[in-house]
């Protein structure tokens, strides 16, 4: 259905493009070349030099060329109000067609010339001057949030002690490309759902596959990247795809690599992989029976688990494993490390072939675009949710085997790249462990630097964290 919609869109848009260029004496035919139409637009019908059209392949610079151009066409047909303005942008499939049918609209010559500007003065209310000034700030501000740089604050202790619950980070957009936006209609910097109100902040109305542009690298191995949760692709969210929850983590893995965990100890490709510098295991602590001081721990920004009886389940790094261990009242601290016979409910793929917990799991292949692999009992569990889900198949098993999009099949071969994310905090952190593969379209950005740091239990000027701001992410 939003395909459709899309069409009829495109088909009014050129509707009146062509009746637009045939009053401004050009060819009606005009119009229905990409780039031409706006190198015609550009030199003849506005009177901006031929190589502004050079411009439009520059990315973010495009999105206002472009705009310009057309505000500028719609000018040089004395459309000057702000009303007209924002409907050329917001809704050209319905006043161009009006506008290019409406026989008192006439050509009023190149609206970019000074002698234009002389013939057809235009001075500007206040209220316009404001009103135009909002609207570039929020074009400006939505373009640099979408394609550039965005702001993210951590809100969840998954990344500790490598990243800290109050973290503002910046994200880039650029590193690995800027993803266009799947759903494009949507209220100006809420991400899913409308402040104050409620309900949703976009429409699905008109949806974009997949896209991206070109970035300046690939994820490498153990890159902090921001991400789409995969899991709201299912009830109840069911939301598209740029609009889930932002999540962060450590891509540990990245495509064809293999990935397990032995004894909490992670290995890539049969390799120990990364081991967080300041990450965190949790303890079981035991003392002679006084207990543990709660002022302390909160002093030494020690996170534990809210029931606070012994044994008292710590989470620490080593640092303040060492520290906790030298107190006198402490008799004994156990790793809380499950054991490998050890099932845990909850655990990717939730299949009784795999008993795995999040200290035993694995070994599993990350699947890689281009990747094949055999459909049979022991592939479908791990993968069947990237083949069905993520990659929009149908898939089915049956008695005399397994169908594909209603055919039977022995074999897949991935369309996308997937990742195997964790977090810093791996004995505090619901990830790959628990929901499997992020695919490529989920992922939203880098992880670059920190650029506030507020801890919610610092008093007045400790408030801020002043040695984390502007810290580099690794």
């Amino acid at each position: 259905m939003g395909y459709i919609v899309f069409a009829i869109i495109l088909i009014l848009i050129h509707i009146g493009l062509w009746k637009l260029f045939i009053k401004a004496g050009r060819k009606g035919w005009e119009s229905l070349i990409p780039v031409y139409k706006e190198f015609i637009i550009a030199k003849h019908i506005t009177g901006h030099p031929g190589w502004w059209i050079a411009l439009l392949l520059i990315p973010i610079v495009n999105i206002f060329i472009f705009f310009g151009l057309y505000l500028d066409l719609v000018k040089s047909f004395g459309k000057r109000r702000f009303w007209e303005y924002a409907a050329t942008i917001l809704l050209p499939f319905v006043v161009l067609p009006w506008w290019g049918n409406d026989p008192k609209v006439v050509y009023l010559g190149q609206s970019s010339t000074q002698e234009f500007k002389e013939k057809y003065p235009y001075k500007k209310t206040v209220a316009r001057e404001w009103a135009d000034a909002i609207v570039f700030a929020v074009v400006a501000a939505t373009l640099i949030r979408g394609f550039l740089i965005e702001a993210y604050m951590i809100p969840t202790g998954s990344m500790e002690k490598s990243l800290l619950v109050g973290d503002f980070l910046f994200v880039s957009k650029l590193n690995y490309g800027p993803r266009i936006p799947m759903t494009p209609i949507a209220f100006p910097f809420a991400h899913h759902t409308m402040p104050l109100v409620g309900g949703k902040a976009y429409w699905e109305g008109v949806k974009i596959g997949y896209k991206r542009l070109p970035g300046f690298q690939q994820i490498e191995r153990n890159d902090v990247v921001v991400f789409n949760y995969p899991m709201e692709a299912d009830p109840p969210f069911n939301r598209p795809i740029d609009k889930r929850e932002n999540y962060i983590k450590r891509a540990v893995g990245i495509p064809g690599d293999t990935v397990s965990l032995r004894e909490s100890i992670l290995y890539i490709n049969g390799k120990k992989g990364f081991v967080p510098p300041h990450g965190q295991m949790d303890y079981y602590v035991y003392t002679d029976g006084t207990g543990l001081n709660p002022q302390r721990l909160l002093d030494m920004r020690i996170e534990h688990s809210p029931y606070a009886r012994e044994p008292y389940q710590l989470f620490l790094t080593e640092e303040a494993y060492q520290e906790v261990k030298s107190w006198a009242n402490v008799t004994k601290i156990v790793p809380n490390i499950r054991h490998r016979d050890t099932e845990e409910p909850g655990i990717f793929p939730n299949n009784p072939l795999y008993h795995w917990n999040i200290d035993n799991f694995g070994p599993i292949i990350i699947p890689k675009k281009g990747w094949t692999i055999t459909l049979d009992s022991l592939t479908m569990p791990l993968y069947e949710r990237a083949i069905r889900v993520y990659e929009g198949n149908e898939l089915e098993s049956r008695a005399d085997g397994v169908y594909l999009n209603g055919a039977k099949a022995d074999t897949y071969t991935f369309k996308m790249n997937y990742y195997w994310m964790m977090g810093d905090n791996r004995h505090n952190s619901e990830d790959a462990r628990t929901w499997g593969f992020v695919p490529e379209d989920h992922i939203v950005g880098k992880a670059l630097f920190v650029w506030l740091s507020w801890d919610k239990d610092g008093t007045f000027f400790d408030k801020i964290r002043w040695n984390r701001i502007f810290m580099g992410i690794k």
